[in-house]
């Protein structure tokens, strides 16, 4: 049996507590899209660890954890990133990195740093990770595969190729030093070496394990927003970040997915640019974002502050509509036990029209909140196991939520910490 594990709105959503939660209960967990442009914090018994490569199973030793063909592969951060689970006392974790996943280069970073540059007050806001470069060569058929390191005249012919265009845009367009297809082939050397380990066939494994009877977890990266078909084009990522993709980026069977949990939180947040239309500003903000989260609501990789609103209805049931949500977890209700009323936004008005359907990029940014108002329960809630134990107000914020948003909610996540958990039924 396979289960996804997704984001419902921008990405920052909790996704990592409860992938870990779901990957203590599975055999295999694999990532399936994305790079290390967002991550994933866990606080598990061995500490807190923020994640960007790795899967969120590799705190367990029963579990098979997978780097999926869809991922953009940094090498060096997934290398990084193993050091400090070793520093932190973690076992080492099983890892398979799929032979098909391809290579984020370091031009790819150069290259997404430039434009960046060079879009100034237009720019989209970037991790400087190299993602968009990464996906671009990807889809160009330009990509570097894992598998392609143990053949070398065939990375050399490619490397020549990739620096014909790549210099290009280096001399023409950004002014900057050119690539040297030499310097490049020893550094794929380098990963070659850090790589050998770990690489395998994940997609004859993954379908092995399925005929097993094993359980399989797809952790996704970001939310529904950020999809590049279905999100807030141009502002997503370069990578599909919907549950349907890891039939391929996970090398999984369509009809092998049964169970689809899709995260949202108790109230928006997001980093990077784009529409967000229950966005808060001023003290407000600052207030709600100082009490998010462990350590407050700003990003696992880039440190960033994140923006943050009041729970936005109409994105998260869209959001969950294009994963096709089968249940929801609901994350941070425990950071909301300030506030004398709580907001939801349950409409948009657009032209002088409300609607509860999510509309296209072009119509978004018009978009203006409409809000429902509820009472809070002005209690510290951080901890509590027992659903029946939450105040009445909190559980009506629950009914109300469930209520807009069409899913229904199963688990409420009341605190960081790994079990820190109601199941609600």
């Amino acid at each position: 049996m396979v289960k996804a594990i997704v984001g419902a709105n921008w990405g920052d959503e909790g996704k990592g507590k409860i992938t870990d939660l779901l990957a203590e209960q599975s055999d295999v967990v694999i990532r399936f899209q994305g790079g290390a442009n967002a991550g994933h914090t866990i606080i598990c018994d061995y500490g807190k660890f923020a994640l960007h490569q790795l899967p969120s199973g590799v705190f367990y030793p029963h579990v098979t954890n997978i780097i999926g063909n869809g991922v953009a592969l940094d090498v060096g951060k997934f290398v990084a990133e193993l050091r400090h689970l070793a520093d932190g006392g973690v076992p080492a974790p099983r890892v398979i990195v799929d032979q098909r996943t391809q290579l984020l280069m370091s031009y790819h970073v150069l290259l997404d740093t430039y434009e960046e540059e060079r879009l100034a007050g237009a720019a989209f806001g970037s991790t400087h990770s190299g993602i968009a470069p990464f996906y671009s060569d990807k889809y160009a058929k330009i990509g570097i595969q894992v598998a392609d390191l143990w053949n070398e005249e065939r990375l050399k012919g490619q490397l020549e190729h990739i620096c014909t265009l790549k210099n290009v845009l280096m001399e023409h367009l950004y002014h900057k030093p050119l690539l040297d297809p030499r310097a490049l082939f020893d550094e794929l050397m380098g990963y070659r070496a850090a790589l050998e380990p770990y690489v395998g066939d994940a997609v004859t494994f993954v379908h092995q394990a399925l005929k097993e009877g094993k359980q399989v977890l797809l952790e996704g990266q970001l939310g529904s927003m950020k999809d590049p078909n279905l999100g807030i084009c141009p502002m997503t990522t370069s990578s599909h970040t919907l549950a349907g993709f890891g039939t391929v980026g996970g090398g999984v069977p369509p009809t092998s997915i049964q169970d689809i949990v899709t995260v949202t939180k108790a109230y928006s947040s997001a980093v990077g640019a784009g529409a967000f239309v229950s966005e808060l500003f001023g003290d407000e903000a600052e207030e709600l974002r100082k009490r998010g989260g462990d350590a407050g609501e700003y990003g696992a990789t880039t440190g960033r502050p994140r923006r943050v609103g009041w729970f936005d209805a109409v994105a998260t049931k869209y959001g969950c509509m294009v994963q096709g949500t089968t249940q929801v977890a609901l994350t941070a209700i425990d950071c909301l036990g300030y506030l004398d009323e709580i907001k939801v936004c349950t409409g948009y008005e657009i032209d002088g029209r409300v609607t509860e359907a999510f509309p296209v990029p072009a119509l978004l940014d018009k978009a203006r909140p409409v809000y429902e108002t509820l009472p809070g329960w002005k209690c510290d809630i951080r901890g509590v196991t027992d659903y029946g134990k939450l105040p009445q107000a909190a559980r009506d914020y629950v009914d109300f939520i469930e209520a807009h948003i069409g899913a229904p909610i199963t688990i409420v996540s009341t605190g960081p910490k790994r079990h820190e958990i109601c199941y609600r039924k």
